[in-house]
């Protein structure tokens, strides 16, 4: 079925106007990633239902907006952790995650390290040294055979 031009026209604006619109909303989140952000903060400042903005972000980005928050926050504290001057729990303070639990399983998921393990100062990854001895303080038996 053809459509009138005018309609077409229409429409095309349309577009172009939720992307301007999705534009400033993905500039605020890269500006204020450290900032407690919900979806439907920038719905309401983009003037759109936080549904819509949801689809279309997605559309547009390749993720929802939460997901491309949350992107954003562990690409920043990658670089943090890189400098080498903050622990891991200033860097989750810095980045603006609300919880130590909920920073590290997005950093693992994203990075495929946990924060603590992740290299610092361009240093190689060391593994995982645990602080104190196992329980009994001798080392661990080797597993027994499956027979």
């Amino acid at each position: 079925m053809c459509r009138p031009a005018w309609r077409q026209a229409l429409i095309e604006a349309s577009h172009l106007k939720d992307l301007a619109r999705l534009r400033r909303v993905r500039d605020r989140i890269d500006r204020e990633h450290a900032r407690p952000l919900d979806v439907e903060e920038l719905a309401r400042a983009a003037d759109m239902a936080a549904g819509h903005l949801g689809r279309q972000f997605r559309l547009a980005y390749g993720a929802s907006p939460y997901a491309y928050l949350t992107a954003r926050r562990i690409e920043r504290a990658t670089a943090l952790l890189r400098g080498g001057d903050l622990s891991v729990t200033e860097v989750r303070r810095a980045v603006g995650c609300p919880t130590p639990g909920i920073f590290t399983t997005r950093f693992t998921e994203l990075v495929g390290t946990a924060p603590d393990a992740y290299p610092r100062d361009g240093r190689p990854n060391r593994p995982y040294q645990p602080n104190r001895p196992n329980r009994s303080g001798f080392e661990k038996r080797p597993p027994r055979s499956q027979t």
